[in-house]
């Protein structure tokens, strides 16, 4: 059984509703992203906040421990200490079965949580009692997700990047140069959704000369797309005849599908496979959520591909952590508004008096409060609302 812990009596907030924040260092494989940048520190200390952060935390985005400090953070050896004194753990990436293990109750976890396809993580996050609030799930009143935003728009170019590259012979490819040269026919790109990151991966395919074809569900969207991109992509609507049309013809295939909070669905079968060009590839943005192909893994920067029927699948579940200056930053913009009313509030009515916020509650002192992701799961769900009331 779990062992209760109070928060260390060590570190203590300096005033009276203040909350102490703490930032661990990031520990998946190649994760080098950090939860916390010196700016958003010095904002939270502003606001009469404390903040710890794991020595190095920052090296991945050249932010010593001298820039933290410089701005009010205390600089703590390890991540239990973070975990045993902060009131609310500030993140990146889902934490590692290490991390879960140092959660408390009523502790609030604020990161990205990708649960739908991670039952292990959910059980951790369940026994722990904490509070854990997920990026993707924070919505906003024109409807999108401001958090996911950032990092869908980072793994969508990055989706381009890395296909055009593995594309290459000797990385498995067939040898054909993304945009082409004159007398020689361009890739065929074939993007899956036109969200945030599928209209970044387009905006990069278009950007490098390839045949661009972005496949859609909403006609609304359909027609944001068409204004968009003009005659320089072919918009097309999604049915199962159009995604195996198009993706057999395909030279890359970026997954850009989404439904929030759930798994993703899965529109390359292996049969769909079987009919593709030999050596083409598919990019899978959609795999922290289970991925859009069934032949989908998660794979890490270390060992980002592997073949199936000839297919050269990219699933790297952490994409944006290989750009950390850039995708670190510009999560910090996104998630610092919401982290500030958290604190300042307090969990219990800062969800109370945002919907949006309240939107990415996920779990809730052993209660799964999100649906799609306690229907994936399938395990019991308990309206945000009544927890909050409990």
């Amino acid at each position: 059984m779990r062992a209760k812990r109070g928060r260390s009596e060590s570190i203590k907030p300096p005033r009276r509703n203040a909350m102490l924040i703490g930032c661990p260092k990031e520990i998946k494989t190649k994760e080098f992203r950090v939860g916390l940048t010196p700016t958003s520190v010095r904002e939270y200390v502003r606001n009469g906040h404390q903040v710890i952060v794991e020595t190095n935390a920052g090296a991945g985005i050249q932010a010593s421990d001298d820039d933290y400090v410089r701005a009010g953070a205390k600089i703590v050896k390890t991540a239990k200490e973070v975990f045993d004194a902060a009131d609310m753990i500030v993140k990146v990436k889902e934490p590692q079965p290490a991390e879960t293990a140092m959660l408390r109750k009523d502790q609030i976890l604020f990161t990205y949580l990708h649960l739908a396809a991670d039952p292990v993580q959910a059980k951790g996050l369940i026994d722990s009692g904490c509070i854990a609030i997920a990026y993707e799930t924070v919505t906003s009143e024109r409807g999108g997700l401001p958090l996911l935003a950032p990092m869908s728009e980072v793994a969508g170019r990055m989706g381009v990047h890395v296909g055009a590259y593995h594309l290459h012979a000797a990385m498995g490819g067939s040898g054909i140069l993304i945009g082409g040269v004159p007398g020689v026919k361009a890739a065929e790109v074939v993007v899956l959704g036109g969200g945030v990151a599928g209209t970044h991966a387009a905006k990069m395919a278009v950007g490098m000369e390839a045949r661009v074809t972005i496949i859609e569900k909403s006609l609304d969207r359909i027609r944001q797309l068409e204004d968009l991109f003009g005659n320089r992509a072919n918009i097309i609507y999604s049915t199962q005849d159009s995604v195996e049309e198009y993706v057999s013809q395909a030279d890359l295939v970026v997954g850009a599908v989404l439904i929030p909070g759930a798994l993703a669905p899965k529109l390359i079968t292996r049969e769909l496979l079987k009919k593709m060009r030999p050596k083409s590839v598919i990019v899978d943005i959609a795999i922290d959520q289970g991925g859009c192909a069934e032949t989908s893994k998660a794979t890490t920067h270390d060992n980002p591909t592997y073949e199936v029927e000839g297919i050269v699948h990219y699933c790297v579940a952490n994409m944006p952590g290989a750009v950390p200056r850039t995708s670190a930053y510009a999560l910090n913009n996104a998630v610092l508004p919401y982290g500030l009313e958290l604190a300042n509030k307090g969990w219990v009515k800062a969800l109370g008096d945002n919907k949006h916020l309240r939107n990415g509650l996920t779990v809730c002192k052993g209660k799964i409060t999100h649906a799609e992701v306690a229907r994936d799961l399938k395990l019991d769900y308990a309206k945000a609302e009544e927890q909050l009331a409990a």
